[in-house]
């Protein structure tokens, strides 16, 4: 039984097992009730300092223990925790505390430029905690758990802003009821054990990384952050440490993973539980390679959005299923597939749609935006998407890509990741990313953009490297055209900014 809210369910299980390793990073690890009497102290001390119900603080991430206390105790006071990604610039800094009128500005640093606006440190977080002294003031323990007017599920829980590479920043307005639904969707699809260590290394500024979180906090596990996936030495070091069972990736941290490491991850083989993927489509090669080296090890694609969370997944560890199945809906989704007009059609691999969900898991609104809102999700149950996909006869739900990043070669729907996933592995390629391009006879092309390793400058050979592709692609996926660039565009979690590289060719 899941209680309204992750920060009553962290409560619950401080009581339960206040022993038990809750939260650690690299500096920091800190118990059941460690973590609870610090988010109860901070709590008192924000609540002197006018934090209440619908007040808005911004939090910026530093991947870490800390920064998961400061949430949790605004949210306890049922106030809005609204995270900036980590080392985040100064407008958009200004952007977010202005248009949420934020009541303050939590960071490792402050900034002139936002006025008047009050500032804590983030390192604070435990300055408060309960049976600490400060400023004179002894602050004892926490009365009855059952006394506590804890958050209900409809109590606005976060706004988590878009990275907003286009335009304005959205904001995604999500409450207590749809953190814990999507908690469960993740705890009951991973089938979570209670004695589970799960690394996350996914920035806890976006969604990806806060549900992991979350679904460990409402089970009682442990979790370890980690700021920096590329200096693989420590973490790995961390997993013998703490005993990971299981890991929170993306598809490009992984790729690097391989990359940096070659097989190491196959040395957890024994003790892995379970590895969960997600924040953007992964390639059939990495699914097949990770399968090889975590033979009994669960593996999982996840499916979803900010809007609508960890909606569907799939064990894809020995699955013999077509490519582009994203598994079945999660407890607390269901999907269908609709037309141009969105309405629902019967689909199937060569009848082809766009996906839509609806559960508990689904935002509640855009944050000042009631057109957005409309657009999204117009009858206030469906969230729909420009995701292309299909659901068979099984139940098993497929999607090939958003709709404006499929390459319709002749007819043939062609997954852009599906070419970069054997691109990478060329070792004088850094990054890669694939958009359609037009072609006057069939359509569209593939057009692929390269970053070549600083070391390989000189080896690249455009012959050798056609012949390389021709090697590892089917003959309909060669790219048309191939062009060497200083950087390939991503977001915070990797995910290539295609609509910038498409644009260079309008």
């Amino acid at each position: 039984m899941f209680y309204p809210s992750i920060v009553e369910n962290l409560a619950r299980n401080a009581v339960k097992n206040p022993d038990r390793l809750c939260l650690a990073d690299n500096n920091t690890a800190l118990s059941y009730k460690e973590v609870w009497d610090a988010i109860a102290g901070l709590a008192i001390e924000l609540d002197r300092r006018g934090v209440s119900r619908g007040k808005f603080v911004v939090v910026e991430c530093d991947q870490s223990v800390n920064y998961m206390i400061w949430e949790f105790a605004i949210q306890l006071l049922k106030g809005i925790f609204v995270p900036l990604e980590m080392n985040v610039a100064l407008p958009r800094i200004l952007e977010i505390t202005g248009e949420t009128d934020a009541l303050m500005h939590v960071a490792d640093k402050e900034f002139p430029e936002l006025g008047e606006l009050p500032h804590m440190d983030i390192s604070e977080a435990t300055a408060f905690a309960l049976g600490c002294e400060r400023d004179g003031v002894y602050r004892g323990s926490i009365e009855d758990l059952e006394v506590i007017d804890f958050p209900v599920a409809e109590d606005v829980s976060e706004i988590l802003f878009s990275t907003g590479t286009t335009g304005k920043s959205k904001g995604i307005v999500l409450t207590h009821g749809n953190d814990v639904a999507i908690a469960e969707n993740v705890c009951f699809g991973v089938k979570m054990k209670p004695e589970n260590v799960e690394m996350i290394p996914m920035p806890t500024s976006h969604s990806h990384g806060l549900r992991r979180t979350y679904a460990n906090m409402a089970n009682g596990s442990s979790v370890i952050f980690v700021d920096n996936i590329m200096l693989l030495k420590k973490v790995f070091a961390m997993m013998e440490e703490y005993r990971v069972t299981s890991m929170d990736l993306s598809p490009s941290m992984l790729s690097m993973i391989f990359k940096l490491s070659r097989d190491r991850l196959g040395d957890f083989a024994d003790v892995m539980d379970y590895i969960q993927l997600g924040s953007a489509p992964l390639s059939e090669e990495d699914k097949n390679h990770l399968s090889r080296i975590l033979p009994k090890t669960r593996l999982y694609n996840f499916y979803g959005s900010t809007e609508a969370g960890c909606s569907c997944l799939m064990d894809f560890n020995g699955a013999d299923r077509p490519k582009g199945c994203i598994g079945r809906p999660a407890v607390n989704a269901e999907f269908i597939v609709v037309d141009e007009n969105r309405q629902p059609i019967r689909s199937s691999i060569d009848n082809t749609g766009f996906l839509a969900s609806r559960g508990p898991i689904n935002m509640k609104e855009y944050f000042k935006a009631p057109e957005l809102t409309a657009e999204a999700m117009p009858h206030g149950d469906y969230i729909y998407t420009r995701d292309v996909g299909y659901i068979d006869d099984e139940g098993y739900v497929y999607m090939l890509g958003r709709k404006d990043d499929v390459i319709n070669f002749g007819g043939v729907k062609i997954s852009p990741e599906e070419i970069e996933s054997m691109v990478i592995k060329n070792e004088i390629i850094a990054d890669c990313a694939c958009v359609p391009v037009d072609d006057p006879i069939t359509g569209q092309a593939p057009k692929l953009y390269i970053r070549l390793e600083e070391t390989a400058a000189d080896r690249y050979d455009a012959k050798e490297f056609k012949a390389f592709l021709a090697e590892v692609l089917d003959a309909n996926k060669q790219p048309a055209f191939i062009e060497i660039i200083d950087r390939i565009p991503r977001t915070f979690n990797g995910k290539i900014k295609r609509k910038e590289l498409m644009a260079m060719n309008s």
